[in-house]
């Protein structure tokens, strides 16, 4: 009994997927519209949105800039795309990196005190906290209050959550029910640690993280939570056959009233797989792009750039069916 729960476990657990192997193009970013950078700066867990390892960081010290934080098994490349959809309309942007194996509480309080840093060492006056999955409850809970110092000077600060478990992980259920650590001889945290890391505790429907998130701090202006209707999605397909799904977190999983209930809380619901929404080397975000640009988070397209538009997308993506396209209409 006990083997069969904790081979069960293993395999439900794995809803991430895994990490894709990097290719050259990801160190390197097209800067499209960006603003002339004229501060270089090193703060631990900022960098560029690429796998470059070199993570000095480059800004117009008195432009917005975009935080994008990726979920598990992610990384910074993971948002080269959107980052050169942001510049195409002459915004910046910033990637959050982390071990996600640790406490979400511990990556979020690293990602506070990077967002403090960036805000002490600029003239920022808007900071955009963009998280995916994993990254966006890291990111809400990064912009709650945290017992950290707060920097002598404090930009706007604004939040964007995509496909986010916020009411917990329904294959990490089991490693929520404590009755079942004795039934396993203490088997079951250890298994639940080994599969997941240390964030294991978190990410529970029982969990203090998820039943507790804490209120948004007073400086977040706006608050978009785009939640994603993954039923039917399809990540890969072979012969016109579906061979890997991408439905990850299903509606129920990502409604939290504790987290919506907030009056600065907008959600917004999308009909897109969970990898889709924010687009992959194969898959351009256009649903998410349509998204932002409604809720004001993305700038318009001007008319006389939408075939240039289309043209980035379809070389960023590898995908000419989006030539000549209004990719700013999801519909």
């Amino acid at each position: 009994m006990r083997t069969f729960l904790l081979i069960a476990l293993l395999a439900s657990l794995a809803a991430c997927g895994t990490r894709a192997p990097r290719e050259a193009a990801y160190y390197q970013m097209d800067q499209g519209r960006l603003p002339v950078a004229n501060v270089a700066l090193n703060i631990p867990g900022l960098g560029p949105c690429t796998d470059n390892p070199d993570r000095t960081l480059r800004l117009d010290a008195d432009q917005p800039v975009n935080v994008m934080v990726h979920g598990c098994f992610g990384s910074s490349g993971e948002f080269r795309g959107l980052a050169q959809v942001l510049a195409f309309h002459g915004q910046q942007t910033a990637c959050f990196t982390y071990d996600d194996r640790d406490g979400l509480t511990d990556s979020a309080t690293e990602l506070r005190s990077a967002l403090n840093q960036l805000a002490e060492q600029t003239r920022i006056p808007l900071i955009t906290v963009i998280g995916h999955s994993q990254g966006a409850l890291i990111s809400r809970k990064s912009l709650t209050e945290l017992p950290l110092a707060a920097p002598r000077r404090q930009p706007d600060l604004r939040l964007v959550t995509i496909s986010g478990p916020f009411d917990g992980i329904a294959s990490a259920k089991t490693c929520g029910r404590t009755w079942l650590q004795a039934l396993t001889l203490g088997l079951l945290p250890a298994s639940c640690y080994i599969v997941t890391g240390a964030k294991w505790s978190d990410i529970t429907y029982s969990s203090h993280f998820i039943r507790k998130p804490g209120a948004l701090a007073p400086q977040v202006s706006s608050y978009l939570k785009i939640d994603t209707d993954e039923r039917g999605s399809c990540r890969r397909e072979e012969g016109g056959r579906c061979v890997e799904d991408d439905d990850v977190f299903s509606l129920a999983e990502q409604h939290n009233p504790l987290v919506e209930n907030d009056t600065r809380t907008k959600r917004v619901e999308v009909l897109a797989g969970h990898v889709e929404i924010v687009g992959d080397k194969r898959v351009a975000p256009t649903k998410l792009i349509a998204t932002l640009q409604q809720q004001g988070v993305l700038r318009p397209t001007a008319p006389e750039r939408l075939s240039a538009f289309s043209l980035l997308l379809a070389r960023i993506y590898q995908d000419d069916s989006l030539l000549n396209r209004d990719v700013t209409d999801h519909r």
